[in-house]
């Protein structure tokens, strides 16, 4: 088989009636431009009749590859199969929505093959969204951008470009997908650029993401943060901490029994040990400290043992 120019991922979540138009849409950008692509539809336990419309459309565009999973496991999910199974020398992902437009692609891969990025984000400028998503999307990339020192306008956006070995370096899961810039950094590619896409109104349906959307980004940030900088060994944060609550905890203990001892010696007036507080605090702080030592060793026990977590039932491929 001959090296393919592009591979297209789209995740889809019960996008029956966008489809259509959206593979004729890529089909005729991909001809227009001479590209040599595949098209990967992965459907998220859809209940709408995607599947069945993903099978109508293999028949109609051979350049299309289906991943359908048995029950709805998240994007993260979705892209974590399409990014498996892309053979394509730039790996542009897309929302089935019709809201990115294909129209995009070329450009995207001309930025990762001429000006050499790894990974090029689109950036929705004028956004076709109520204000109630667009208010608490700009604050979440605001602290995004602080956090991850990354200057994207928009983490958010679906439509991205890669480099081939960067989509096969990344691991996405939980709900990571939101954060694959600051996975591909933390993976050594730190050629990261930003493109300003057209961002267009929804056609058919209605998004599928709630006001919940904007409490676990923030979650997933704080998770994201901690795993790239102590996922592989939970030690250093748990053990660190766990040592400071000790040390401040017996280092206490020990002060308020010599004190004791000291006024006895010079029959100064004292209080019993047990009628003071700051005892008790003093032995919290080392109980948890030794918790937050077993909490890095069971953590170390369990990065060392575990299991693959990326394992998803996929019921029928095409």
């Amino acid at each position: 088989m001959d090296k393919l120019d592009i591979s297209v991922v789209v995740p889809l979540y019960n996008e029956a009636e966008s489809l259509p138009e959206l593979a004729a849409w890529i089909d005729r950008v991909m001809r227009e431009n001479g590209f040599s692509y595949e098209l990967i539809l992965v459907d998220d336990g859809s209940s709408d009749g995607s599947w069945t419309e993903v099978e109508r459309l293999k028949a109609q565009y051979p350049a299309i590859r289906g991943i359908g999973f048995a029950r709805n496991y998240g994007k993260s999910a979705a892209l974590y199969c399409g990014f498996a199974a892309a053979e394509g020398e730039v790996v542009v992902t897309m929302d089935a929505d019709l809201q990115d437009s294909p129209d995009e692609i070329p450009e995207l891969r001309r930025m990762i093959l001429e000006e050499g990025y790894d990974l090029v984000s689109g950036w929705k400028k004028r956004r076709h969204d109520p204000v109630g998503k667009r208010w608490p999307s700009k604050f979440f990339n605001w602290t995004a951008r602080a956090a991850s020192g990354i200057r994207l306008h928009d983490f958010n956006c679906g439509l991205k470009a890669y480099r081939r070995k960067v989509v096969k370096a990344i691991e996405v899961y939980g709900e990571m997908h939101r954060f694959i810039p600051f996975l591909a950094k933390q993976a050594g590619f730190s050629r990261i650029g930003e493109k300003v896409v057209d961002h267009r109104a929804r056609k058919y349906g209605c998004s599928k993401f709630g006001l919940e959307r904007t409490v676990k980004g923030y979650l997933d940030l704080i998770t994201v943060l901690f795993m790239t900088h102590f996922g592989r060994s939970p030690m250093y944060f748990f053990g660190s901490l766990g040592t400071l609550m000790f040390l401040v905890g017996g280092g206490t203990t020990v002060w308020i029994i010599a004190e004791k001892l000291w006024k006895q010696c010079h029959a100064l007036p004292l209080r019993p040990v047990a009628d003071q507080p700051l005892f008790y605090l003093a032995i919290l702080a080392v109980i948890l400290g030794v918790q937050l030592f077993l909490a890095g060793f069971l953590g170390e026990l369990i990065n060392r043992g575990s299991s693959e977590r990326n394992k998803y039932l996929i019921d029928k491929t095409l």
